[in-house]
């Protein structure tokens, strides 16, 4: 906001060009001759040198009431009398008192008195009318003081009228005061309000306020209440213009930084994809703390229409509001046609928006490429990446190069169903330095509580997360352009990403004991009844099933229902708010159900898939020295006596695996630590479940019976 422009010294140096110089308590040199004396303009008057002639009292009653009635029509309009004069009261800046010559006859000083609050009133609205027309008091105090000044001239007038009717000897002292009492209610209105507005240096929105509430409280007269209404409706006027640009074109008009909506420009919509904790949308436009009290009910409406508009211009979309005669803003008067005409802006706002960012920037097929590439839904193209990328992803998150893993996504992008999704080109990739865990526990706004010291403790206890690799923390990305960024932000996107990084870390443990299993399937034409391979076979069975039957909740427990449910509240939104809030609420109860906000289960499962990754690892390094060939290469190759020989062969491998120690111990480690683990996670999905029913459908896929059981 630019500066008000200051206010001419000319018009401050100049006070017999506004009449403020009755009220100033300044003392003035003489100008005519070198030797002088100042005066005083508080002991001033006309009658100073007149002599003794001019005690009032010393005339007779009929000239005495002649005298007054003529001092009294300057009063009306701020002019000393020769005998009333004007004095100021000290430390109220604006406070005249009036007083009469205590000679004068005690029934004339007291109809007198009686119009002397009439007076004062109208020199306290002359100041303040002067005051408030400088540029730094706003539009709003600039367009009260022109209403006051309109209603002073007409003020004005009938003091010309009645001096009229005095030069023509046709006004007495009750015939003043009578013909006043028409003024003085109405003028006494506005000096109250004025006293307010001076005391609290009222602006803007406090000034509308006041007159608002001063209108309410004058109900029971009503030619006051139409003043007051009427001063509020003209004092509205420039701000009514502010707001019907706001809600019509999406533009901040305020010079004098007095309208109810602040722009903080520093804010760019660019952090939307860069910053986790980007506040664009929440604070680039926001309310401030002086709101018209008539606008509190629809501030924050007529703020999100403003709101709408500025991201369609911001899009290079029309947003021009076509005006009709009624969907004007004129007043705010007690029709409430204001409040409809807010309404219809918004109306049209939301609507456009949503059907800009639904038809043009096709929102809800990015949320489907969303999902069907980092919650997993299209399976073929993660099976391919794996396949190829196996060796990049195994090296430490330092050593990878970044570049060739996009390379590589590219490759099995183009390779599988999804070179036909035209969205396959905003797919990224990036490798995080550090594991899920240590991800969750730096992001604070998450509704979940992860203790450093409860991960250190589960570090310790997982040697595998001291030593992390790609496939640990490689994760996908997206390219989201505004304005969808609006609703996909960069805090949306790393939520998506957090999911990514648990399902791929699961497929990555299934297929490591998928190849430990084919394996073991070498040993199927023998005898391997007391032998670690059948009990390695066994645990590598009950191993799958736990790691398949969590990807199975994962994905068709949680996800696809989520995702459907909210792909049905999409279709009836009415808003882009309303579209953020369903997203958010998507992704929050995603991360909750998948166990990401819930540190205890989580670090359990996370506990079980290194000892599966582990035992996995360790089956490929002990058994693939021992071959055992096929069943039907029996009767296909060599003699009698060489498939002897390779029988005898066989059967002295198998017995040496079995005399393996290493091996044994190992496969009874894993099987034990295993059990344990499993059997422990029991009673705490136990324990959670009451709090989280969902939990229930997580123990029927991985212990495979109810939690009861």
């Amino acid at each position: 906001m630019d500066p008000a422009p200051a206010t001419p010294r000319w018009n401050l140096e100049r006070p017999y060009l506004t009449g403020r110089f009755h009220q100033e308590a300044k003392v003035y040199a003489a100008s005519q001759a070198p030797g002088s004396k100042p005066f005083s303009l508080d002991s001033f008057s006309r009658g100073a040198g007149g002599g003794a002639g001019s005690v009032l009292g010393s005339y007779a009653v009929s000239v005495q009431e002649l005298l007054v009635i003529d001092d009294l029509l300057s009063a009306l309009v701020g002019i000393e009398g020769r005998y009333i004069s004007i004095k100021r009261v000290r430390g109220k800046e604006g406070y005249v008192v009036f007083q009469i010559d205590s000679s004068m006859d005690l029934a004339l000083q007291e109809l007198t008195r009686r119009i002397f609050p009439l007076c004062e009133d109208f020199v306290l609205a002359s100041q303040f009318v002067e005051s408030r027309s400088h540029f730094k008091n706003g539009l709003v105090n600039h367009a009260l003081a022109a209403a006051l000044r309109a209603f002073l001239l007409d003020y004005q007038a009938m003091v010309a009228q009645l001096e009229h009717q005095f030069r023509l000897g046709r006004l007495s002292v009750q015939g003043l005061w009578f013909f006043c009492q028409r003024m003085m209610s109405s003028l006494n209105a506005l000096a109250v309000l004025i006293e307010k507005a001076m005391s609290n240096n009222t602006s803007g929105s406090a000034t509308l306020n006041l007159l608002h509430s001063q209108a309410k409280a004058m109900a029971g007269d009503s030619a006051v209440r139409s003043l007051l209404e009427k001063m509020t409706d003209c004092a509205s006027a420039a701000y009514l213009r502010m707001l019907e640009r706001w809600v019509y074109e999406g533009v901040i008009d305020d010079p004098y930084g007095e309208f109810f909506i602040a722009e903080n420009k520093s804010l760019q919509k660019e952090s939307l994809t860069q910053d986790y904790d980007a506040k664009y949308w929440q604070q680039r436009y926001s309310l401030k703390d002086g709101i018209p009290s008539f606008l509190n009910n629809v501030a924050a409406t007529i703020l999100t229409t403003g709101k709408y508009l500025n991201v369609m211009r911001e899009c290079g979309h029309n947003v021009q509001v076509s005006l009709s005669e009624n969907s004007k803003l004129t007043s705010f008067g007690s029709n409430h046609q204001y409040l409809e005409c807010i309404k219809s802006a918004y109306d049209f706002a939301s609507g456009e928006l949503l059907t800009l960012m639904k038809d043009k920037y096709d929102l809800i097929g990015k949320l489907r490429s969303l999902k069907r590439y980092l919650l997993l839904d299209q399976g073929d193209f993660l099976v391919h990446f794996m396949d190829i990328a196996r060796e990049e992803l195994t090296k430490k998150p330092e050593d990878i190069s970044v570049e060739k893993l996009q390379s590589l996504v590219d490759i099995a992008l183009r390779s599988t169903a999804a070179a036909s999704d035209p969205s396959h080109e905003d797919l990224t990739c990036c490798v995080e330095r550090s594991s899920l865990l240590k991800k969750l526990t730096t992001l604070k706004d998450l509704d979940c509580a992860y203790s450093s010291d409860k991960l250190a403790a589960a570090d310790v206890d997982q040697p595998m997360t001291l030593n992390i690799t790609g496939l640990e923390t490689f994760c996908l990305g997206y390219k989201i352009p505004w304005p969808l960024s609006l609703v996909i932000s960069r805090k949306a996107l790393t939520k998506y990403q957090l999911i990514f990084r648990l399902l791929f870390h699961c497929k990555h443990v299934s297929r490591q004991l998928c190849q430990a299993w084919q394996i073991q399937q070498g040993f199927r034409s023998v005898k391997i009844l007391g032998t670690p391979i059948l009990r390695s076979s066994i645990l590598c069975r009950s191993m799958l099933k736990f790691v398949n039957s969590l990807l199975h909740y994962l994905t068709f427990e949680v996800l696809e229902p989520n995702w459907h449910s909210m792909h049905g509240r999409l279709q009836t939104a009415r808003s882009i708010d309303e579209v953020i809030q369903i997203h958010d609420f998507f992704l929050q109860k995603c991360l909750k159900e998948c166990l990401l906000l819930l540190p205890e289960l989580l670090m359990k499962v996370e506990k079980l898939k290194a000892l599966c990754l582990q035992y996995a690892t360790s089956i490929q390094l002990l058994i693939p020295s021992i071959e055992v060939a096929a069943p039907e290469s029996k009767s296909k190759s060599g003699s009698s006596r060489a498939r002897a020989k390779r029988s005898q062969d066989r059967d002295e491998q198998l017995k040496l695996a079995s005399e393996n120690v290493v091996m044994s111990q190992s496969i009874l480690k894993f099987e034990s630590e295993f059990n344990a683990e499993l059997q422990s996670l029991a009673p705490t999905l136990s324990k959670s479940s009451q709090a989280e029913p969902y939990l229930t459908h997580l123990a029927q896929c991985i212990l495979g019976v109810g939690i009861d059981q």
